[in-house]
C-alpha cells in the first residue's frame, strides 16, 4: 500500500505529543522522526513559548537587510539628480560623498539602478567608433597649460532669433574652462580679444590645439591666419587636429556635449540671458561638477595659472642662426634674388628667416615654425605638412 501522506504540522504535533508521554528518549524520538536533535529541541522550544502557533513554518527572509539603502539616502540622491539632470551616477555619488562624508552612500552601480527605477535615466544609443588611422589625436596631458584646446560649439539661435556662436577655451590636463563666450559671428576680430583676455588672466600655454577652420587656420601656407600669426609671436605653438577628424579634439568635443545639454536645451531668450547661462555653467563646471577623468574631482582643484606671463610688449621673432632675414611685403611675398616668393598675407610686415639646406634649397621659418622649403629653381615654397617646429630649449 502507498505511504500515508502527512503535513509538516501533523508530524511536528505528533513529535510533541510523543515527547510529552516520556516513553521514548530524545535521541530515539528524533531518529524516528528523521530529524536532528538540534531541530527537535528547536520545535520543543517554540511549542513551549508559543503553543501550536510556534509549530507553523516561518518566513526565511532575514529580519534585517544590511544592504538596504535608507530612504533618506535615496531621497538625497534623487534630489541631487533633479538639481543636475545631466550628471550620471558616478558624479552624483562623488559629489554627495564630498558634501557629506559621514553618510554611507551607495556604489555608483546601485545609484544607477535607483535612478533607473525612478525613471530618471535615458539609455543612449551606442555610437560607432572610427578606427584610429594614425597620428592626430591629442596625447596624454599631465601638466596644466602644456596644451589648451579651443573650438566653437555649433551655432544655435536664441529664442529671439539671434545666432549664438559659443567660443570655448580649456586646459587639456585639468579640463579647466578658461573661456566660454557666446559671439554673434565667427571672425578673428572678435576672437583675438577673448584670447588676449584669457592669456592675460591665466598666462601663456605652450601650445593651443584647434581644428583647421577659421579663424584658427586657413588653406594658405601653414594654415596661417592673423590669429595664428599673433599666437606664434607670443611663443605659443599651433597644434591642429586632422581635417575632418573632430575626435582629435575629443575631450573638448565631450565638454561641448555637456555644455549644450546644460545651457542650450532649450536656448535662452536672449544673447545676454544665454551668456548668463554659460557663466553659471562655467562656475559649476570648475568648482562643483566631478570629472571622471580627474578621479571625480572638479577642474579647479587641479588647475594653476601658467608661469609664463603675457608680455608687456610683443617683440618680432629673431633669427640668429639664419643666413638671411627677409621682411614680408604687404601682399604676402618676399624678395629673393630678383624674384618674388609668395608666402602668406597674414605675415605682412613680419620678418622670416631663410637658412640654406643645400642643393639650392632654403628653409623658411617664422619664429620657431618651419613654413616650408624655398626652391630656387621653381621660385616657389614647398610647405611643411604637417606643421614642424624648430627645436628649442623650452
Amino acid at each position: 500500500m502507498p505511504w500515508r501522506e502527512t503535513c509538516a504540522m501533523d508530524e511536528r504535533m505528533r513529535f510533541i505529543v510523543e515527547h510529552q508521554r516520556g516513553e521514548v528518549g530524545m535521541a530515539e524520538l528524533c531518529r524516528g522522526a528523521g530529524i536532528s536533535r538540534k531541530t527537535g529541541y528547536k520545535w520543543l522550544e517554540r511549542y513551549q513559548a508559543e503553543g501550536v502557533v510556534g509549530l507553523e513554518e516561518r518566513s526565511r527572509a532575514p529580519h534585517q537587510r544590511p544592504g538596504q539603502i535608507a530612504e533618506m539616502v535615496v531621497e538625497r540622491l534623487l534630489a541631487k539628480r533633479a538639481a543636475h539632470p545631466t550628471w550620471g551616477p558616478r558624479k552624483l555619488v562623488a559629489r554627495l560623498q564630498e558634501e557629506d562624508p559621514t553618510t554611507i552612500w551607495p556604489a555608483a552601480s546601485t545609484a544607477g539602478a535607483l535612478l533607473s527605477r525612478a525613471g530618471l535615466t535615458v539609455r543612449r544609443r551606442r555610437r560607432a567608433r572610427a578606427t584610429p588611422s594614425g597620428g592626430g589625436p591629442l596625447g596624454v596631458c599631465l601638466e596644466a597649460n602644456a596644451v589648451w584646446t579651443a573650438d566653437f560649439k555649433g551655432q544655435f539661435p536664441t529664442t529671439d532669433g539671434q545666432l549664438c556662436y559659443p567660443l570655448t577655451i580649456a586646459d587639456a590636463a585639468s579640463r579647466y574652462l578658461v573661456r566660454c563666450q557666446g559671439l554673434p559671428a565667427i571672425d578673428g576680430e572678435r576672437v583675438r580679444p577673448l584670447f588676449e583676455a584669457a592669456l592675460r588672466e591665466y598666462g601663456l600655454p605652450l601650445a593651443i590645439r584647434t581644428d583647421n577652420g577659421p579663424p584658427f587656420a586657413s588653406v594658405g601656407l601653414a594654415g596661417l591666419t592673423p590669429l595664428a600669426v599673433w599666437l606664434i609671436e607670443l611663443g605659443i605653438r599651433l597644434d591642429r587636429g586632422r581635417p575632418g577628424h573632430p575626435q582629435d579634439n575629443g575631450r573638448h568635443e565631450r565638454m561641448h556635449r555637456t555644455l549644450k545639454a546644460e545651457t542650450a536645451n532649450p536656448p535662452a531668450a536672449t544673447a545676454r540671458a544665454q551668456q548668463a547661462a554659460f557663466d553659471h555653467f562655467r562656475q559649476e563646471y570648475h568648482t562643483i561638477r566631478p570629472h571622471e577623468a580627474l578621479g571625480q574631482r572638479p577642474p579647479a582643484t587641479l588647475y594653476t595659472p601658467s608661469p609664463r606671463p603675457f608680455p608687456s610688449r610683443i617683440r618680432p621673432p629673431e633669427y640668429p642662426m639664419a643666413d638671411h632675414v627677409k621682411r614680408v611685403r604687404p601682399h604676402g611675398a618676399i624678395r629673393w634674388r630678383g624674384a618674388e616668393i609668395y608666402l602668406a598675407v597674414p605675415l605682412a610686415g613680419r620678418p622670416v628667416g631663410v637658412t640654406e639646406r643645400g642643393d639650392d634649397r632654403w628653409e623658411v621659418t617664422f619664429g620657431s615654425l618651419i613654413l616650408g622649403t624655398l626652391d630656387e629653381r621653381s621660385h616657389r615654397i614647398v610647405p611643411e605638412k604637417p606643421l614642424r617646429w624648430v627645436p628649442t630649449n623650452d
